[in-house]
């Protein structure tokens, strides 16, 4: 478990946990480590979950399908963020969404009654990560109100221009890379991949962007 303090240590869920209380705070929480590859799933629809999970390497999908085949994506997850708490915390409320390491990626798992029950031992970590974890889930649903405002915009462009003007912010630099390809950035956005790919091809050739399979540089003209 050595090998993994250092984004353990990074990760909000165990922010201002001294470095010799890690070792311990793992045994407590019965920490384990699962290694997937790409593709595989760490969670599915309609299944109960007991765990926090960690990501300590590679990319997840937080994603749904529905009958037909479409697919949404509801969030990325990346290295040192925490994912599945919500129906960890509910556990007789099943997993309405599939989550996918869509790189080989490396999770870290803790039980979730461990976590959030203080032990006999009085383990000294016990309130801070509680008290972080409840501030990863307000830092979560402000990111869910800022997709349901790209969201909620009525045209393919107009989605386009809420979500790569908040990127851009993000970053703080108009040129920027995005952690999607053109068929997942279509998925987040819920839109159709080919009118999207059209959209952007119209928005470059009117010098508000240029692009680069997943790095933007919006121009100039972009914002007036």
């Amino acid at each position: 478990m050595k090998e993994y303090i250092p984004i353990i240590k990074m990760s909000r869920i165990f922010a201002d946990i001294q470095e010799q209380e890690i070792e311990p705070m793992l045994s407590c929480l019965q920490a384990k480590v699962i290694h997937y590859k790409k593709g595989d799933y760490i969670f599915r629809q309609g299944q109960y979950i007991h765990s926090i999970a960690l990501l300590i390497d590679g990319r997840v999908h937080i994603q749904q399908d529905d009958y037909w085949g479409n697919r949404s994506i509801i969030n990325i997850i990346h290295k040192g963020e925490m994912f599945g708490e919500s129906y960890a915390m509910q556990q007789d409320e099943v997993f309405l969404n599939d989550v996918v390491a869509v790189e080989n990626s490396t999770v870290m798992f803790f039980d979730i009654n461990r976590m959030l029950t203080t032990c006999s031992s009085a383990c000294s970590f016990h309130s801070k990560v509680i008290q972080n974890m409840f501030m990863v889930i307000s830092l979560k649903n402000r990111h869910l109100v800022q997709k349901l405002g790209h969201m909620s915009r009525r045209s393919t462009r107009e989605k386009l221009i809420s979500y790569l003007s908040e990127e851009a912010k993000r970053n703080g630099n108009s040129s920027f890379s995005i952690p999607f390809n053109r068929q997942q950035l279509a998925d987040y956005l819920s839109v159709d991949r080919s009118a999207m790919s059209n959209e952007l091809c119209k928005m470059r050739d009117e010098g508000l962007l240029y692009f680069s399979k997943n790095n933007f540089t919006l121009l100039d003209s972009y914002n007036h």
